[in-house]
Parts: C-alpha cells; structure tokens; sequence
C-alpha cells in the first residue's frame, strides 16, 4: 500500500514537472538552460538534453523525495508565473511606447499624447496640421473678400441704386447680422461633423449670393444679397475649432491668432482689390455700372475654389476626418443636446462673447464704414480712400498674430491669469485709442491713430482666441461659435446705434464706439477658472480643484464607463501649463495621471 501511495505521489509530483517545463517552452527566447534541474522533468532531460547542459551542482530529480519536488515544483512555477507576468507587462507597455512612436513618425511636427502640432512651423505646409492652417485662413480669407467687396466700391453702387445713406447702414448691418446665429450653428457643426464639412458646405452655399450681387437692382436686393453673404463669415468659427484641433496649448494662441488674422486680412485686402478689379474692367471698355457688377464674379469664384481645396485636400482632426474616426470607434459620436447643453451654461463663454463683440465687432463696424468716413471728411478720390481704409484691415497681417502669440508668451510665465491680463490690457487701450481717432481732425493724425487702433483691436482678437480653447473641451465649437457670435452681434449693435442714419456724425460715432469698448472689457474681471485662477485672485484653495476634475464635470459616470471622455483626459493632462511657472504647491499640486 505504501508502495502504490509512492508510486502515485511520484507521478503527480513529475506531471507537474512537465507542466511547468510546457509553460517556460511556450515562452519566446526562454533559455531552458536557467532552469534548475529539479524542475525539468527527468524523461525530457535524458531524452533531449545532455548532461552538459544542467547547471553546475544541480541535484538529479530521483534523488528527492516525490512530495519535496512537489512542493519545490510549485513554488516555482508560482515564482515564475508573476515573473513571466511582469514580463509581459513590460513588453505591452515596450510594444505601447513603440506603437505611440510610429504614430508619432507618421507626423512631420512633433506632437502631444492628442497628436496636436506642439510647434508651429508657419512656412510648413505639411498634412495634416499646417496644411489645415492654410487652408483655413484662406478659405476665410474668401469670405472676407467677398463679404466686403461692396463698401469700396459704395460711391459707384449707391449712384446706380440710388441708396440713401439709410439703405447704405442698413446694408452693413445686414452683412454682418446673418452669421450672428450662424456663428452659434457653426460651432456646433464643428463638434458633432467636423469643421472640413461644416465650413465647405457654408462656403458653397453663400457663393450663389456673391453672384447675385451682380444683378442687384434696388436698395431691397443689395441689403439681401449683403446678408446672404455674410453668412460665409461663420467660416471664422471652423477656422478657430480647427486650429484647436489641431495645435497644442503652448501655440495654440499663435495658430488662432495667425490664422484668424490672415482671414481677417481679407477685409483690408478687398478695399485694394475690388477697386482695382472695377478700374481695369471699365478701363476695358465696360461702363461703370456695368463694371461694378461684373467685379462680383472675382471673389464668388475665389470663394468656391476655396471650398473645393478643403474638401480634397482637408483632413478635420490628426487622425483622420470624423466619420471615418467615429466609424471606427476612435471618437465618439456626441450627442448634440449635450454639447449644446454644456456649452451655453458655462458662463465664461459669454462673457467672452460679450468683449469680443467689441473687438472683432468693431473691426467689422469700421470695415464697413471707414473708405466712406475718409471719402466725405477729407474729401478723397475714391482710390485713396480705397489705400487708408486697406491699410486698417492688413494690419491683420502682423497685429492679430501678434496678440495669439502675446497670448501664449504670457501663459507660459502666468499661466492663464497671464492670459487674462493681457486680453484686458490690449483690448482697453484699443478702446481709448478709438477715442483719439474720433477727436483728432488731421487727415495725417486720423491715419497713424486709426493704425495704432487698428494694431490694438486686431490682437485683442487673437488674445481671446487665446483663451476659447480652454473653456471647455466638450464643446468647444460651441463656445467658439457663441465667441464668434457675439462679435457680429456687437458690430450689429455698434452700426444700429452709432451709424445707422444721420443721428450721429460718423466722427462722433467712433469715439462713442471707443467709449463702448472700455466699458465692455471690463467683465474679463469675472472670468474665473477654478483650477488656474482669473484676473483678480488665484486658483481655488478650499476646493483643490484640478484640470482633470474641470473638464471631466462635463461628463456623466455613465459615459464616463463608456470611455467617452478619453480625449477630455488627454487635454486636461496637455493644458496644466496653464498654471504658469510658479506652482502653488498647497492648493494646486503638481498631480500625475496613473
């Protein structure tokens, strides 16, 4: 009996023998010859492994006893088995790190965990980051053009429409008032189809109203077509989405600052353009009212061309276009109710509204009014007036990038308070120098002060883009199209009040214009971030919040399980360099994400 009890403890003590010799064979590059002898089982080892190859002092498995190889066998293979576990683990996470790094090859600028451009290489037109750069400023630039093509050429139009100075406002406040709600549309497009599509469909569907200004033929159709055009201005907000899309926090400021005011640049660029376009058509032989009209089809074809370059050669985020990234499982299709919802109940958007209608407001108010302001008081040729009233919408060309990039500077020694501040600083200055413009009577002064203002109400444009990004990350388009907005309405609100018919001289008008903006930038006193701090005080201490517990309040537990706030984690990892340099250790630690 004691035999068979022996016999059958020796069987099960080699059959665990050579299950564990099975489980370190099944392991990739395993040298067998680490293993101590004990633990191979005898057969396997005379049968295809010499002597040699057993560790020195090895002890021959028949020389134990069945139940001390049993146990040795099995306090190895546990032993083992969390080796090979951690093992493994570390060779997933190589293979992760690997993967993560092809990904991030496959980019010519480097890139952040969200695979948003950390640099911004303004000569570059790589795909996908700068090449939608490029093609978002000029396909904003377009609508720009055609947007204002009809205030330098108001002194030939009105004469053949017989618009009165009414009709003219009107018509300004028109071309500006269409793309208040569309701006809002717009953005959330942008969240729930991706601004490729969003802003190539508006393009398309506007290019209709550019031709048919050409066959205006009473102040009703002129104010008509102006506010059908003005719809193509919604394209800032795709413009702004995507850049935020596609550019990390450190330069983001810099990429919605240059490319907003290379759009922008579409509106001094027009007071060149259509003028000349009209003089060389009627140098040709047209007559003036003829060459007036055919001077359209200029900047219509220039529009569409624009819509066409996005959606062959445009790309929405990084990785790849929504649909396709939704199809697959790598973003997750929003609902719209919730990115509506959290989008318009945080109040630092409109906030933000309410200042950038008077700086993107005021820009569009003096596009509108500033070649006839010249025209009437100094008594200007057309082509002259055309020259100084450019001269403020190309300013764009260095001022509103210079603010983005102003924007980013500060915030990497301030943080966001940094932000704040600067916005507030630009945009008030601005507001005083529009009170000098209107006083001073000097055809010399009024140019070089409307240039100083021009400078300061441009970058106070790219400052607030500076900060949109960051107010949430759910709804970005959302709170980028109310921001957007709210510029055309304050420029609505600024023409109805200041320039609509003959209450107030036009002179009188900009300097009440100057008063309005002081007053309506002093809210971004109130913006307050709870992890970063506002203008007046720092982050909250009571409450510690983090960047991780901001932007995750915008997400349900429920979707949270579903892993739709994945990306909100990337960027709230990405934007704590919006604490600034100077941490403060007590209310703000320095937290890592496991």
């Amino acid at each position: 009996m004691g035999d068979f009890m022996y016999s059958k403890v020796n069987a099960k003590a080699q059959l665990v023998r050579e299950h564990q010799f099975s489980f370190w064979q099944s392991v990739e590059n395993f040298d067998l010859n680490t293993l101590p002898a004990e633990t191979l089982p005898s057969t396997t080892l005379n049968a295809k492994f010499s002597t040699s190859l057993r560790p020195a002092g090895a002890v021959k498995a028949e020389d134990i006893s069945p139940v001390k190889a049993g146990v040795c066998c099995f306090s190895k293979f546990i032993h083992k088995f969390f080796f090979f576990f951690f093992i493994v683990q570390a060779k997933d996470k190589n293979m992760e790190v690997e993967r993560e790094s092809q990904q991030h090859e496959k980019f010519a600028l480097p890139v952040d965990s969200e695979h948003k451009a950390t640099e911004f290489r303004l000569f570059s037109a790589a795909a996908p980051h700068m090449r939608a750069f490029h093609l978002s400023w000029v396909s904003f630039f377009s609508c720009f053009v055609s947007t204002f093509a009809a205030p330098p050429l108001i002194p030939i139009i009105r004469d053949n429409l017989n618009l009165t100075a009414t009709d003219i406002g009107n018509a300004g406040i028109a071309s500006v008032s269409g793309a208040v709600f569309a701006r809002v549309v717009m953005g959330t497009a942008c969240d729930l189809f991706g601004p490729r599509l969003a802003s190539a469909s508006l393009i398309l569907l506007t290019a209709p109203a550019v031709y048919f200004t050409s066959i205006a033929s009473s102040p009703t159709s002129f104010l008509l077509v102006r506010f059908l055009t003005g719809f193509s201005l919604a394209t800032f907000v795709s413009t702004q989405f995507w850049m935020s899309s596609m550019f990390s926090a450190p330069v983001v400021g810099t990429a919605n600052g240059v490319a907003g005011g290379w759009g922008n640049l579409g509106g001094g660029a027009t007071q060149l353009i259509m003028p000349l376009v009209f003089s060389l058509i009627r140098d040709i032989g047209a007559a003036k009212f003829t060459a007036w009209r055919i001077a359209f089809f200029i900047p219509a074809v220039f529009q569409m061309f624009s819509a066409f370059a996005i959606l062959i050669f445009g790309q929405d985020m990084p990785d790849g276009n929504f649909h396709h990234l939704q199809k697959t499982g790598d973003k997750p299709k929003d609902k719209f109710s919730n990115v509506f919802y959290h989008g318009f109940t945080n109040y630092r958007g409109w906030i933000l509204a309410l200042t950038y209608g008077y700086c993107f407001g005021v820009e569009l108010t003096v596009d509108n009014i500033i070649a006839e302001y010249f025209y009437d008081r100094f008594n200007l040729d057309l082509h002259t007036a055309g020259l100084i009233a450019a001269s403020f919408g190309l300013a764009n060309l260095v001022s509103r990038p210079a603010g983005g990039l102003l924007s980013d500077a500060v915030a990497r020694r301030f943080g966001m308070r940094g932000r704040l501040w600067a916005l507030w600083l630009v945009q008030t200055i601005g507001g005083v120098l529009c009170v000098i413009l209107g006083l001073v009577g000097s055809l010399s002064t009024s140019i070089i002060v409307m240039l100083l203002f021009s400078m300061f109400v441009q970058a106070a444009c790219g400052l607030t883009f500076g900060v949109v990004p960051f107010v949430s990350r759910r709804s970005l388009g959302v709170i980028s199209g109310m921001t957007g907005g709210g510029g055309n309405v304050g420029a609505v609100l600024t023409q109805l009040i200041f320039f609509k018919g003959s209450r107030y001289s036009k002179e009188t008008g900009i300097t009440l214009m100057g008063v309005m903006i002081i007053c309506c930038t002093l809210p971004i006193a109130f913006i307050h971030f709870p992890q970063w701090g506002g203008m007046l005080c720092g982050p909250s201490s009571t409450k510690n919040v983090t960047e991780e517990d901001y932007y995750m309040s915008e997400w349900t537990s429920k979707e949270k399980e579903k892993g739709f706030h994945g990306a909100s984690v990337k960027f709230s990892e990405n934007s704590r360099s919006e604490r600034g340099r100077k941490l403060d250790s007590v209310t703000r630690p320095d937290e890592t994400t496991p």
